[in-house]
């Protein structure tokens, strides 16, 4: 069944047409991926499946009652409630059965005072209609599902009481994401989703969106997040609107072939064309070819032109030679950043080798971007030092440089500096797609991505030989992504980067920096190595009650005999055991307590609701409502365990955060 469906849809930005002639299907369940190059209508598009622009020509249908989610990737979340109330209330249409319930019940009330039995069951009818229908919203927008989704993007269970206006830009995405898988719509319209998320919630958000149940439209920059993700690929081609089944792989195989077909047509055609036109040319004046060559005509005036494929433009640079800087142009000792209470870097001492491809990577807060800021000598420490090595020049590129950029100044005004001259500038903005008058457009009129490529461009002037990047994938497009992280790939300096865009940390880190608890853990390979690493440690973790044995001391083995593994001495084995025996057994002490108090209230939460469930059924039998004393029992009995249930319910949250909590306590 078609969700939305548009047909001839056209939109344009002055003079340049962005879309035209789109016809688009989206079924229930569908996967789609939307592509296309910065500017190319791909934000517009999704817009207007949302109902928030409309078209030129054209038209889009959604079925009725169709509830769609959309997630734009800049959005102003205002503040004045808590965090888990507006994740709550951001299920539509649950305000107003409260509201629809509170007039019901004042019916009810008046009804009874009138004596009017009709109008009292009619108003009795309604109040149980009512109920059960809250009853049916708070089983499937449950506050346990929205607190699973809030720890899931990385919330901690104390922002749940926060005001919203108290938390970063970053955040506040983060919170209406939440808001939005937790209504769970029919069609979810996702606009770069993963451009403030950490690389364990991309994780975290991938399995999610792997096993939502509906349908969605992706935008994303993330070449393997994506992969994952889609079943369909609707592409913004220079020459149109194009539509592929599969994923991203798949379009880019299904392109290249498609690209390939219509080459050797339009070549074999036009050698069709040639052969015709020397056969016409050389009996053209002979009588008895006449019949012959008119018909060479005519064939010649039927051949259509092939149309190829155009050649989408994108991102085509490389940095510069650098010079070459001492063995080690960068090393941090004791590094101390404390905002508060909150203690961000403890003592980090690090070391750079002049080459190094380093990845920082870590969850959202744990002080990654403050670390590059310290680098760059954008922040200074509380304590500790940054030592910058022999003929070092760094080159520094954060996101909010490209919010910073002037507004009033243009492209090649912002980017121009140093010796190069104009015509070495415009050279350099057109790899970077701002061609011709676009060099003279302001800072103001691009987009987010244009200021991007802007700030790019102007790092590319004088990259220097150690280059500092804060998340430079953000606000790119996916070709433009793929093609920085082409050209760093060529890079002859060292490179320190933070990035959740796992394809472009795969593609370049040849170190992994993981900033966690205040620490830096180092590991000296690529990001796959350092997962699998983690995995294999995690796997061959002690339990929290085992001790190692202890073994026979390691002889040097005799040189030619086979290698002896030491075997661990009966009463050491014994004496493991009895000890692993007596934790279990104080673990149990510790929380069987709780374990029992907790499915005790999921005993009583599933008695309570059932006992409602009934209590609804009673109430919409007309019968009920004709018995005044068993109807007002049944209303005080609602009443009486809807209040019993939300204190049950509270009571569970709070014993399996403590459950949980002494659970890690224990294992850890």
């Amino acid at each position: 069944m078609s969700l939305v469906v548009a047909e001839s849809v056209s939109l344009a930005f002055g003079k340049k047409e962005l879309i035209a002639g789109l016809d688009l299907r989206i079924a229930s369940g569908d996967r789609v991926g939307l592509i296309g190059p910065n500017g190319s209508g791909k934000s517009s598009l999704m817009r207007m499946l949302a109902g928030e622009m409309r078209p030129d020509g054209g038209t889009i249908r959604t079925r009725k009652h169709l509830r769609t989610g959309y997630l734009p990737q800049d959005l102003d979340v205002a503040g004045g409630r808590t965090l888990l109330a507006a994740v709550l209330a951001s299920v539509p249409g649950r305000a107003e059965l409260d509201e629809d319930c509170v007039r019901a019940e004042a019916e009810f009330a008046a009804a009874e005072q009138s004596g009017d039995e009709g109008r009292i069951l009619a108003a009795a009818e309604l109040i149980g209609d009512l109920h059960g229908r809250i009853a049916s919203f708070e089983q499937d927008y449950s506050e346990h599902q929205a607190r699973r989704i809030l720890d899931g993007l990385g919330f901690a269970p104390a922002d749940a009481t926060r005001d919203l206006g108290e938390f970063s830009g970053g955040w506040k995405m983060r919170a209406a994401l939440a808001g939005l898988l937790f209504q769970r719509p029919e069609l979810l319209l996702l606009d770069e989703p993963t451009n403030h998320l950490d690389l364990p919630t991309v994780a975290w958000f991938g399995e999610f969106l792997r096993s939502y149940p509906h349908g969605f439209v992706l935008i994303c920059h993330d070449r393997e997040f994506l992969d994952e993700q889609i079943e369909r690929v609707v592409s913004l081609e220079p020459e149109g609107v194009r539509q592929y089944r599969g994923d991203y792989e798949a379009y880019l195989k299904q392109r290249a072939e498609e690209e390939i077909v219509l080459a050797n047509q339009a070549r074999n055609l036009g050698r069709e064309r040639e052969k015709a036109e020397q056969f016409i040319e050389r009996f053209r004046a002979q009588a008895n070819k006449a019949k012959a060559v008119q018909s060479r005509v005519k064939a010649l005036a039927k051949m259509d032109e092939v149309q190829t494929l155009q050649q989408r433009e994108t991102m085509r640079f490389r940095f510069p030679p650098t010079e070459r800087s001492g063995g080690e142009p960068l090393r941090t000792d004791g590094l101390r950043k404390v905002y508060g209470d909150h203690v961000v870097l403890r003592g980090v001492d690090l070391r750079v080798a002049r080459g190094d491809r380093i990845a920082i990577i870590g969850k959202n807060g744990a002080g990654k971007t403050t670390l590059l800021k310290i680098i760059a000598n954008e922040l200074s420490a509380d304590a500790g030092a940054v030592q910058l090595g022999h003929k070092v020049k760094v080159g520094y590129y954060a996101q909010h440089h490209a919010d910073t950029l002037d507004a009033r100044r243009t492209v090649l005004e912002t980017v121009t500096t140093g010796d190069l001259s104009s015509a070495r500038i415009r050279t350099m903005l057109g790899a970077f797609l701002f061609h011709d008058e676009d060099v003279d457009k302001p800072i103001g009129v691009l987009s987010g991505g244009e200021r991007a490529r802007v700030a790019l461009a102007r790092l590319l002037v004088e990259p220097g030989n150690l280059v500092l990047m804060d998340e430079p994938t953000n606000h790119l497009d996916l070709a433009s992504a793929e093609a920085l992280a082409e050209a760093l790939s060529t890079f002859d300096g060292t490179l320190i980067f933070v990035s959740h865009n796992r394809s472009f940390v795969r593609r370049l880190a040849t170190k992994i920096w993981n900033v966690e608890d205040g620490g830096v853990e180092t590991y000296p390979g690529t990001l796959d190595e350092y997962l699998e690493r983690h995995r294999g440690l995690t796997d061959a973790r002690p339990s929290a009650t085992a001790k190692p044995s202890k073994t026979e001391p390691v002889r040097e083995p005799v040189a030619g005999a086979p290698a002896v593994k030491p075997v661990a001495k009966p009463q050491d084995d014994r004496a493991r055991r009895r000890l692993e025996a007596e934790q279990r057994s104080q673990r149990n002490r510790t929380l069987g307590p709780l374990k029992t108090r907790v499915q005790g209230l999921e005993a009583t939460i599933e008695r309570l609701e059932a006992a409602q469930r009934e209590r609804n059924l009673e109430l919409a039998k007309p019968e009920v409502y004709a018995d005044a004393p068993r109807r007002n029992l049944l209303l005080t009995e609602y009443q009486r365990d809807a209040d019993a249930l939300t204190d049950a319910t509270e009571a569970w949250e709070l014993a399996v955060a403590e459950l949980e909590t002494l659970q890690a306590q224990l294992t850890s």
